[in-house]
This record gives C-alpha cells, sequence and structure tokens, in this order.
C-alpha cells in the first residue's frame, strides 16, 4: 500500500481549529470543548462583562459535561484541535496537559501531570496512571495502561503498555 504524497499531514505544533468547529447545535463532544474554550477566553478577559459570561459558560459546560458525561476540567490545559469523536467516560485531570490536534476516544483516564504531545490519538479504554511524557505522533493502543514514557512516533500497547516496533513496509526493504 502506498500512502499518496497529497495526502496533508497533520502538525503536532499548529492546532487545527477546524477540528473542534461545530458543524450543527447536536454535537455534545465539540459543543463541550467550546463551552471550556469560551469559559478560558471570558475568564482571561475579565471585568464585569467577563464575570457574567463566565457565568454562562458554566451553565453551558456543566449541561454538555452531563450530556457527554466527561469530566473535563474548566482550568484544564489543552491546547487546540482536539477532537473527542465518543466523549463518554473521559476524566482528565486539570494538571495534565495535551497538545494540539489529539484525539481521545471514550473511556479514556489521564491522571496529574502528565503532558500529551502534538497530534497523539489515544485508543478507546486506554488509561494513562503516572506522571508520564508521551512524544509527538504516538499511539496509544485501546485499554493499554501507560505507566512510562513514550517517545514521539511510538505505540504503545498492553498491560502495562510496552512500545511496540514498527514494521518495515515492503517499500522499505
Amino acid at each position: 500500500m502506498i500512502e499518496s504524497i497529497t495526502k496533508p499531514t497533520v502538525s503536532a505544533t499548529e492546532a487545527d481549529w477546524s477540528r473542534e468547529k461545530p458543524s450543527k447545535w447536536w454535537e455534545p463532544s465539540r459543543q463541550l470543548l467550546k463551552s471550556i474554550r469560551n469559559y478560558q477566553k471570558w475568564q482571561q478577559q475579565g471585568g464585569i462583562l467577563g464575570y457574567f459570561l463566565c457565568r454562562l459558560n458554566i451553565i453551558e459546560y456543566r449541561f454538555w459535561s452531563v450530556v457527554t458525561a466527561t469530566d473535563i476540567p474548566l482550568n484544564c490545559q489543552i491546547q487546540g484541535g482536539l477532537v473527542l469523536p465518543h466523549p463518554n467516560g473521559i476524566v482528565i485531570h486539570p494538571s495534565a496537559s495535551i497538545g494540539p490536534n489529539c484525539l481521545i476516544l471514550q473511556q479514556v483516564t489521564i491522571v496529574a501531570d502528565v503532558k500529551i504531545g502534538g497530534h497523539v490519538d489515544i485508543g478507546a479504554g486506554a488509561k494513562i496512571i503516572r506522571s508520564v511524557t508521551i512524544g509527538d505522533h504516538a499511539l496509544i493502543g485501546a485499554n493499554a495502561v501507560v505507566t512510562c514514557d513514550v517517545p514521539p512516533g511510538a505505540t504503545a500497547v498492553g498491560i502495562p503498555a510496552k512500545i511496540i516496533e514498527k514494521k518495515p513496509r515492503e517499500s522499505e526493504k
């Protein structure tokens, strides 16, 4: 199988904000992210208008948190372009930081002081249970339990997660 040279690569440094933009009203995961982003914007803005708009965004955030069944705090450190296709059961600690253009599937748990790089895909049910660093373009397999650092571009699978080698393609031999 040959990859297309025209296929755009996802950046690990520049956020693609179009990945988060809701295209219709009933997109709970994107609406949740929108309420978090708006809250953070108005919190930083300050003033009387910022105060009231923060309170409005807290109401929206609580509604979408219940609908999506997630625990993503308002003061989280998430860079742009996050995609949550099935957001139910996602738990993120407020001191964890998530890089741009990441993908997080359902039932993922991320604990305190975890640093996730850009364009990291985290499979369904994965648990990151120690303060680790996950490099750019890494893949975390479904139901993996990550207890050690994952280098950039690596794939981690299993319980506890182990780094697996990438098999060379026929064209690379």
